[in-house]
């Protein structure tokens, strides 16, 4: 199979600064509330296929997640996901969709054959211990692609198909169980979208430490290449190792709240 220029882009092996900007952002013409989901064709880790007539087969809503070995904020939501099936799996179906790495590195590098990546969901899917179904886009990303290639969104979708909810990252757990409670009651969401860039951003940084040492060496560089800031936020975490992951992002954005606020009140006072 030839691999396109959009391929190769797909397939990076070092993300760069123009991926992580338009990562920040959602474009118009990227499926969002009330439209159908693009044609769906993945197959699971244990085998079992899914697409749009099996969405409608089955009669529930389903939470689609997007995410990677490699990505912080999938690192980030895993225990959230985890929750929110224990709760609503019985009503809600949830599909976690492998897609390329966001950060490859030496240990974890960027799939380059189905069978690598079919790997990955399945280390993803143990990794996580996830109690749902995890399955896996092509290598070429087509279905990624075609709902828009962020590293870790999340969609509630009805069994026709048509989008209800959309949040750009998949760790914004509380509003995320706001539409899945809801599909679970039968109702429309209360809201069709949520962003919440600097609540997912603060959450995942906690965990960006275990996702990078899954990627392996490489990938922190690649980081502060990419994504200076997101590097000192990352670096300034591991101050708070003795805090749970969850709650080391908080610790980071105040302490660079109180950094600022020292700069400021010098410039005021010395310039």
């Amino acid at each position: 199979m030839s691999v396109t220029r959009a391929d190769n882009d797909y397939r990076f092996t070092h993300p760069t600064t123009a991926m992580v900007l338009r990562d920040m952002r959602i474009p118009r013409t990227d499926p969002g509330p009330g439209d159908l989901i693009p044609d769906l064709s993945v197959t699971t880790t244990d085998g079992t296929d899914i697409d749009n007539a099996s969405l409608r087969r089955d009669g529930r809503p389903t939470l689609i997640v997007f995410g990677s070995m490699t990505c912080p904020v999938t690192e980030s939501a895993g225990d959230g996901l985890r929750e929110l099936h224990t709760r609503y799996g019985d009503r809600v179906r949830f599909v976690l969709i492998n897609v390329r790495e966001a950060h490859p590195g030496a240990s974890t590098p960027q799939p380059q054959t189905e069978r690598q990546k079919a790997e990955h969901a399945s280390l993803l899917k143990q990794h996580h211990r996830l109690p749902f179904e995890v399955a896996t886009d092509d290598l070429d990303g087509t279905l990624h692609r075609a709902f828009g290639p962020r590293p870790s969104s999340a969609y509630m979708v009805t069994p026709s198909g048509e989008i209800t909810f959309r949040a750009h990252w998949s760790n914004v757990t509380p509003a995320i169980e706001e539409a899945v409670a809801a599909a679970a009651a039968g109702r429309r969401p209360p809201r069709t979208e949520v962003n919440q860039t600097v609540q997912a951003m603060a959450r995942m940084t906690g965990y960006a430490g275990q996702a990078f040492a899954t990627a392996g060496r490489g990938a922190v560089l690649d980081t502060w290449k990419a994504a200076p800031p997101f590097g000192v936020m990352i670096a300034i975490s591991k101050l708070f190792g003795f805090l749970r992951p969850v709650h080391r992002g908080i610790a980071v954005m105040i302490t660079i709240a109180l950094v600022m606020v020292v700069v400021a009140i010098a410039l005021i006072v010395f310039v």
